[in-house]
């Protein structure tokens, strides 16, 4: 099998593993930039297997430039991505933010009421 059969290349941005949803960032994220071992990685996705694992490293290792510029740009889309939702929260952030706001209050009120002795 060559190297290349690991994945589909959908888009020149979007490399993922073949017969998954799983993104050549998402593993490449996990041991470049978390230090992760092929094994630890394989446990943290429930469809991919080892060997295509180790199959992603390789294909980096091989297309070291331009899987680095690959990843460079994933992660920028991210962080432009979460800068945007944090400018438009969604309905349901906007209440989560208002849950955790109230859980926050309560459990001031509570530690400042003198019921915590």
């Amino acid at each position: 099998m060559q190297l290349e059969e690991y994945f589909d290349f959908q888009r020149p941005d979007d490399i993922r593993i073949r017969g998954t949803r799983v993104g050549i960032e998402n593993i490449l994220y996990e041991y470049i930039y978390r230090s992760r071992t092929p094994e630890e990685i394989v446990n943290s996705f429930s469809t991919i297997t080892l060997e295509q694992v180790y199959a992603t490293i390789l294909y980096y290792l091989y297309n070291q430039e331009s899987v680095s510029k690959y990843i460079a740009n994933w992660l920028e889309s991210s962080h432009q991505r979460w800068k945007a939702q944090q400018r438009n929260p969604s309905p349901t952030m906007l209440r989560l933010r208002q849950l955790r706001a109230e859980q926050q209050a309560k459990k001031f009120r509570f530690e400042t009421s003198g019921y915590n002795c």
